[in-house]
């Protein structure tokens, strides 16, 4: 099976949501895309909000949650996510 990743991370996509790291790891990050407008034929982002996350089980999803930001473009989310998965799961 391939997957579809980013810096070596996996990334899942449900929707307007995506997960984007491996579970196996203390943290994840979670995009969501919030304004999306059409560009020639395609869809693209304008505003991405993102969260990293505990990959606890025990916790609720606000618990979870340990940083948040936001970005103008799907790419310059995913290269912040990337840096805070890094630091965060070689911690």
């Amino acid at each position: 099976m391939e997957f579809m990743t980013y810096k070596g991370y996996p990334l899942v996509r449900k929707g307007n949501d995506i997960y984007f790291g491996f579970m196996n790891e203390p943290f994840v990050v979670w995009l969501q895309a919030e304004n999306q407008q059409e560009e020639k034929g395609v869809k693209l982002s304008h505003k991405v909000r993102f969260y990293q996350m505990k990959t606890d089980e025990g916790l609720n999803p606000i618990e979870a949650i340990v940083k948040n930001g936001e970005r103008e473009t799907l790419y310059d989310a995913l290269d912040v996510a990337a840096t805070w998965l890094k630091r965060a799961n070689e911690a």
